[in-house]
């Protein structure tokens, strides 16, 4: 799910951030101390060559996934994704996973979703996939709520946006307006359907599976070809392969950037010298402090919330996600000030694929 998020406005010494963990010890929380492992995650980070990456070998990590950026790509995504399957079967093994993400369109405009959405096709060890992404112009969490009437427009904006991405794909989902939300439902039995990416609304995503890895690559094309050309970026999503075969797959598109995404095991004091590593070119999380806002904030709705460090650009901001408002927007806005000393701005991730 997409969740709501803040930054801090200003840029922090590593320092800085250490204080707010102080910070939020004396108010009564749980945060990391220096010394403590804890997990981080590694997004985004350009690197020139595989390499790079071994300047990470000191650190355990999990999750390694190298992505090929093709910006500007215009192309034919049919032969795009069987250039990548080519490979893909040459190295495939139960851990291996190839997707192409590529963006498509909804056919006419809708209040509630951005006129641009994304899909992914894919594989894995024993089936191919097709994943539909919508994207909402805000964000309403699970739990929380719209005022009738325009609760309505949520819902039928949802339902449409799926259909019409069914019907281009020719797939069999149907998409209904079940108890309050949007419920997607498969008629075949050898096609698991997965929803994920919920809201107040029901689902955002859907990923269909199926026995044959060549089901979807025409329709795929189809709902590719909605956005025109040149897409500003395709995305191509490769984990759990040797070295050897991340070479291979260098094969099927020519002139694309590599990025390479990761969780990593560390202490909070090594940090800055991982963070130097990825020479501001990626980016970096870490969890300072996650609770249940009822502990703090007793008189507002339990929400939970992680509040973090994230690292971009060369420089250090405090991050504050929550599932959910516990207090109205602008008060929210003001008890997370004062819980951590510093001012920050409303800031929710994009919803990159």
């Amino acid at each position: 799910m997409r969740e709501h998020r803040w930054e801090s406005v200003s840029p922090l010494s590593f320092d800085e951030i250490l204080s707010v963990a102080d910070k939020l010890r004396q108010a009564g929380l749980t945060s990391m101390q220096p010394e403590k492992e804890m997990i981080t995650y590694i997004e985004e980070w350009e690197v020139p060559d595989l390499d790079e990456i071994n300047q990470l070998e000191a650190w355990p990590t999990e999750d390694v996934t190298l992505l090929h950026v093709l910006d500007h790509w215009a192309g034919d995504f049919f032969l795009l994704v069987g250039g990548y399957h080519t490979v893909f079967q040459q190295h495939q093994t139960v851990n291996t996973y190839c997707s192409v993400a590529h963006p498509w369109r909804i056919g006419h405009q809708l209040a509630t979703l951005q006129p641009t959405a994304s899909f992914w096709v894919g594989f894995r060890h024993t089936h191919g996939f097709i994943r539909v992404r919508l994207h909402t112009t805000e964000i309403i969490a699970p739990g929380e709520s719209v005022e009738p009437p325009r609760d309505q427009f949520w819902l039928n904006d949802r339902q449409e946006g799926f259909l019409a991405a069914i019907d281009i794909l020719q797939i069999p989902i149907e998409a209904k307006v079940d108890q309050h939300k949007v419920s997607l439902y498969a008629s075949r039995n050898d096609t698991p359907l997965f929803c994920s990416w919920p809201d107040a609304f029901g689902p955002c995503q859907f990923e269909l599976n199926s026995p044959d890895p060549f089901e979807f690559l025409v329709s795929a094309s189809q709902l590719a070809a909605t956005h025109s050309q040149p897409a500003e970026q395709v995305r191509v999503y490769l984990t759990g392969f040797s070295r050897q075969a991340l070479g291979d797959f260098q094969r099927p598109s020519s002139g694309t950037r590599l990025m390479y995404r990761c969780s990593l095991h560390c202490q909070l004091e090594e940090i800055p010298e991982i963070f130097s590593i990825l020479k501001s070119r990626g980016r970096m999380y870490g969890s300072l402090a996650e609770f249940q806002t009822a502990s703090a904030l007793p008189e507002g709705i339990d929400a939970s919330a992680i509040i973090g460090l994230v690292g971009s650009e060369g420089q250090f901001r405090l991050e504050i996600r929550l599932n959910q408002h516990p207090l109205p927007h602008q008060e929210t806005e003001r008890w997370f000030k004062e819980l951590v000393g510093h001012d920050l701005v409303y800031s929710p991730l994009p919803v990159f694929p």
